[in-house]
This record gives structure tokens, C-alpha cells and sequence, in this order.
């Protein structure tokens, strides 16, 4: 492993890139697992403007020692025409987060976006449930993927945008079967009178696939009167770790999973591309530790 690794122009290294990158968090996750396997290898953040991915590709193609890169906002769209192919599920995704050289260094890329966010849940999919419902607040990147991958497991889903036309596109595109709704961002944040049906052996997820309740940016308004009893409260957001979503769902006695779910799972998919091993797992509460230091 050692010698693969270290065959080029120096020491093999992956990279995370986007516009800004400085809060990224996958230079801890992949030089952690590194350090834990005694790979000689280093994980970086670089800063790659728009204008400039079309250069940056370029050159790490050129570059022996480079094993491919995450790709964050706001690029993940940008990058696609740029690759010599696009891999399942990023083609059908609609967004690339790993670009990594195959054969011959041709740039391909994937998304490994809806396994990480999926990961968590595992033991949920695996149940059989009379229904699947789940709300989505977001209409970006990140929200494609997961509107993917839970189509793709069943769900019934409900997204909500500040542009709703927006969220009914996401919605033709990426889940055209099912009775699936686009609304308001602003319906949830008002308590409803709803009177929710019996939801035993059902699966209710609400997920936050936006950067609202991110340090800098508002807070989400969501009243969880607008969830089922039983719901799953996942955030994608990692700074903070403990968002006030989860806490007020915590509050409702809602079961909740954090960003840093997510945030790994993907990652490990990644570093197993980039480095050729599998991440080591059984490290993950002092990895957990470390990230919210």
C-alpha cells in the first residue's frame, strides 16, 4: 500500500475543494483515519474559485501523487461537464462530490452524498413500514442527493424551498413517480392543528438539507406540530453539532441524528476511493470528539 501510494511526484495526497473551504471539516476525518492506518499519504483543503476549476482539474490530472478530491458548494454542478465521465448515482443525482483519476488519470467523478446521509439509517431501511414520509427543508446540493436516495427507498416526500417552483422541479427531476408535494418553506414554521393519523409501523423523517441554523446564518422556523409522533429529526448541518432543530425536536421526543452522520458516512465512502483501504470505523466516537473541539 505504502509503495502505491507513494509512486509520482511525492507524497500521495486527496484534497476537498470549494469557494469558501477554510470551515471544511474533511481534512480532520481523512487525516485522522490516515494517522489510525499508517498511511503515508495527507488530506487538503484548497480553495478553487469558479473560474478557476477548470485549471486546477488540469493540473491534478498531471499530478502523480494527486488521488482525487471532494468536491463542496459551490461546485458540485459546475464540475460535471469538466469530467471525462459521471458515475452512478452522480449522473442521476445531478451532482458530483468525489472526482477521483481512472484509467489513463481521465477525471471521473461520483457522489458518495446519499450513502453517507442513508448510513444512519440503515437499520430503519431494513424494516418493512406500511409508509414513508419524508420532509426535506432545502433545494440545493446536498437536498438532490437526498431527495434521490430517499425516492429511491420509498418515501414519499415533501420539499420544502423558499422558491417552491424550485422544489417542484428538484421533484420532477430527480423523483418523477409518487405523489410527491413541493411547498413554502414558510408553512412550517407556523404551529398546526393537524391531527396525524395512527403512524405505528410507519417511517417519518424530517430532514434540514439547508444551511439554516448554521453558525452565521438564520435559524430554521419549524414547529413540530408539523411531525408526526416518532419522527426522525436529521440535520445536515455541522456547525454546530447540536443545532436548535435538534434540540427543540429533542424536546418533542423526536429522535434525532446530526450532521456528523452524514459528514462521515460520505467521507468514508471517499477515502476508501482515494487510499484504497477502508476507513476504520471503530474509531468514529474519538473522530466525533475531535470534530466538535
Amino acid at each position: 500500500m505504502t509503495r502505491l501510494l507513494r509512486q509520482g511526484s511525492g507524497q500521495a495526497y486527496a484534497e476537498v475543494i470549494g469557494d469558501p473551504i477554510a470551515q471544511s471539516k474533511s481534512p480532520a476525518i481523512h487525516n485522522f483515519w490516515l494517522g489510525k492506518l499508517g498511511i503515508e499519504a495527507e488530506y487538503r483543503a484548497c480553495h478553487v474559485r469558479p473560474d478557476e476549476l477548470a485549471d486546477y482539474l488540469a493540473a491534478r490530472r498531471e499530478d502523480l501523487a494527486w488521488r482525487g478530491c471532494n468536491v463542496t458548494m459551490p461546485h458540485k454542478q459546475a464540475v460535471m461537464p469538466l469530467l471525462y465521465s459521471v458515475e452512478s448515482p452522480a449522473d442521476a443525482i445531478g451532482a458530483v462530490n468525489t472526482i477521483y483519476p481512472a484509467f489513463d488519470r481521465l477525471l471521473a467523478g461520483t457522489n458518495t452524498d446519499a450513502a453517507g446521509f442513508l448510513e444512519p439509517l440503515t437499520a430503519d431501511l431494513a424494516e418493512t413500514h406500511y409508509f414513508r414520509m419524508a420532509r426535506i427543508i432545502g433545494t440545493g446540493g446536498a437536498a438532490r442527493a437526498i431527495i434521490a436516495a430517499l425516492a429511491g427507498h420509498g418515501f414519499t416526500l415533501v420539499v420544502a424551498g423558499r422558491d417552491p417552483a424550485k422544489a417542484r422541479a428538484l421533484l420532477d427531476e430527480l423523483a418523477p413517480e409518487g405523489e410527491h408535494h413541493a411547498i413554502d418553506l414558510a408553512h412550517f414554521a407556523d404551529p398546526t392543528d393537524f391531527a396525524f393519523d395512527d403512524r405505528e409501523g410507519c417511517l417519518d423523517l424530517v430532514v434540514n438539507a439547508s444551511s439554516l441554523g448554521m453558525q452565521g446564518q438564520p435559524p430554521l422556523a419549524f414547529d413540530w406540530s408539523h411531525a408526526p409522533p416518532r419522527s426522525i429529526a436529521y440535520d445536515i448541518v455541522t456547525a454546530p453539532r447540536d443545532t436548535p432543530l435538534l434540540q427543540t425536536a429533542r424536546a418533542s421526543g423526536h429522535r434525532t441524528i446530526d450532521g456528523l452522520a452524514m459528514l462521515i458516512g460520505q467521507a468514508a465512502v471517499a477515502f476508501e476511493r482515494f487510499f484504497g483501504q477502508a476507513p476504520p470505523r471503530e474509531y468514529d466516537a474519538e473522530l466525533r470528539a475531535l470534530l466538535t473541539q
